[in-house]
């Protein structure tokens, strides 16, 4: 029977390629069906996360806007836009005097996937428009390559590249992901009461000492009460005046943000290739400017002998088996243990600074170059809600995973604990 798709014949591997057809010299012809030419196709775009929760971003720093589609939300979750503009205003730029100086006021649009107030079950369309493109600064930039920047790397890759801002390597992506991320942050705060939040532990030389924070007690209002995102006050102006210095010089610093999460369900993650660490070191290593992850202990563990290391368990209270540390930090095989889930994430200086640089151009002539657009001299602040974000997106993409695949059936009460469905708040007019 003739096949039921057009054949075209293109070059594949050494051989000719039929949609339908593989011929190659010495092995005669094999027949591959529709199905199997699905699987062979090379899946490389790198803009998706998540298998359960899914999140594509889309658009670029000086294109119409950036945006995202989320499949695979829960239906009937209150959502509106306003659930997303929090975050999206917390990472927007201008919002002080130590960010960058691009206005925007990065208003999201939500166009599909929620009805009468809830979610549907079926994608979520969300769209943030760009209002302070100014293309013409990057002229400059069509020929020569700025340096700790994406420009050469995406050249190497594709033999082209969006010139203006750094296209899709700019920062201005992390916008889809705040906005996915709040939905996800929505679900695990109803659904197991899950509370994700970052805050910035140092700036350059300016390091906030671990035990200078609680946990246990920290709040969102204690992290946004200053324009570092420091919830220490003394530390906090140190940071402010570090990254005021160095703008005035032109140049820019890195930083760390730390990140917690509280009251994470137990057995998020799964053995070997897919343990919870190593899912958040490849979404925190996944944003802009990031060059370190570190998790519980992190390299200073390295220091300490297994005794001085181990967590000890004891029963608490409640009934629950606790650890009396958590230098694990949260998860012991690649599984989370129900203990507070913290990491650490570092975010190098910003590589546009008001400074001659010496590069060379895409006609391999070398030359100096002053790099054009709007300088952030540390991005560490405005990364707080971007490190929460793709927590956060791990998290409801493992919890979603754990769920199906562990509580299908009745739990081993012995051994596995429930989650707790926290009471729902739906809109009253629906």
């Amino acid at each position: 029977m003739a096949s039921s798709f057009p054949l075209t014949s293109k070059q594949f591997l050494g051989g000719t390629r039929l949609d339908g057809v593989l011929a190659s010299s010495g092995l005669g012809k094999l027949s591959v069906g529709p199905r199997t030419l699905r699987r062979l196709q090379v899946n490389a775009g790198g803009s998706t996360y998540g298998n359960h929760f899914r999140v594509s971003t889309f658009g670029e720093s000086h294109g119409g806007g950036v945006g995202c589609v989320i499949d695979g939300c829960p239906p009937r979750l209150a959502l509106c836009e306003a659930d997303m503009q929090v975050d999206l205003d917390r990472r927007r730029p201008g919002q002080n005097r130590i960010t960058t100086d691009r206005k925007e006021t990065d208003t999201c649009k939500i166009s599909s996937g929620v009805s009468q107030g809830l979610t549907t079950g079926t994608p979520i369309h969300v769209f943030v428009p760009n209002a302070g493109q100014r293309g013409q600064d990057y002229k400059e930039l069509f020929s020569a390559y700025r340096p700790s920047h994406a420009d050469l790397t995406y050249d190497f890759k594709y033999g082209i590249r969006s010139v203006e801002g750094g296209g899709r390597s700019s920062a201005r992506e992390t916008i889809a992901r705040v906005a996915a991320g709040a939905v996800a942050k929505k679900i695990l705060k109803q659904f197991a009461g899950t509370e994700v939040l970052a805050y910035v532990s140092q700036v350059h030389k300016v390091v906030l000492p671990q035990d200078a924070v609680d946990h246990e007690s920290l709040t969102l209002d204690q992290i946004e009460s200053n324009i570092a995102r420091c919830p220490d006050p003394e530390y906090a102006e140190k940071m402010i005046d570090a990254i005021e210095t160095v703008r005035a010089k032109g140049d820019s610093v890195g930083g760390v943000v730390t990140c917690i999460v509280r009251n994470a369900p137990t057995g998020l993650g799964s053995p070997v290739f897919d343990k919870l660490e190593a899912e958040l070191a490849k979404a925190a290593l996944s944003l802009p400017a990031t060059k370190g992850f570190e998790i519980g202990s992190g390299f200073a563990g390295t220091y300490l002998t297994g005794s001085e290391h181990n967590d000890e368990f004891y029963m608490a209270g409640d009934g629950r088996i606790r650890t009396r540390t958590n230098r694990s930090g949260g998860i012991q095989g690649g599984i989370s243990n129900g203990e507070i889930i913290h990491m650490r994430i570092a975010l190098k200086p910003t590589p546009t600074i008001g400074k001659r640089q010496n590069t060379v151009t895409r006609e391999r002539q070398e030359m100096e170059l002053m790099a054009p657009g709007r300088q952030e001299p540390c991005v560490a602040p405005r990364a707080v809600p971007v490190v929460e974000a793709m927590v956060a997106l791990v998290l409801v993409d493992q919890l979603m995973a754990q769920f199906a695949q562990n509580y299908m059936f009745p739990i081993n009460q012995q051994l596995q604990e429930p989650f707790e469905l926290l009471p729902r708040h739906e809109p009253a007019n629906v």
